[in-house]
């Protein structure tokens, strides 16, 4: 193979395998410069009881530290998505919860997938911020000094 042909076929494969980071866009950082106490829920559970729970724990932050005190991001992928269906039951605490400044994520990859699966795209609603992948989201918010708390 000869060196330009090596340049190429290496300048492709780099390509190739940067494409998928480009595309996973994580939403940015919350703007609370006065927050003392950060933290990210993990809901990765279609399970009701659970859903209730990590809203309870997010509600609970919120009105224990003053909401300008606190950063709270719940980010939901997998099964926890079901949360941020329109016709969830806890729709309204979501609602309210971002109203107070807690942030709630969807993994677009879990959308994507379930879009595969039905031929038909979830909806959810629009209180939820969509980010790429879920899980690299939690790691953002970990690296930047969010406590990851999996109710």
């Amino acid at each position: 193979m000869t060196r330009r042909a090596l340049i190429a076929a290496f300048g492709c494969a780099v390509i190739v395998l940067a494409a998928p980071l480009a595309r996973a866009q994580l939403a940015p950082l919350q703007d609370k410069p006065f927050a003392e106490h950060k933290v990210v829920l993990q809901l990765s559970d279609n399970d009701p009881k659970k859903q209730g729970l990590v809203l309870s724990v997010a509600s609970n932050l919120m009105k224990h530290y003053d909401p300008d005190k606190v950063a709270v991001e719940i980010v939901a992928f997998g099964p926890g998505i079901d949360l941020l269906r329109p016709d969830n039951a806890n729709r309204k605490l979501v609602e309210s919860l971002v109203a107070q400044g807690a942030r709630v994520d969807i993994c677009l990859n879990t959308v994507d997938t379930i879009e595969r699966g039905t031929g038909k795209r979830p909806n959810y609603i629009a209180a939820a911020t969509p980010v790429q992948v879920g899980v690299a989201q939690i790691l953002l918010l970990t690296e930047n000094g969010y406590t990851l708390v999996r109710p």
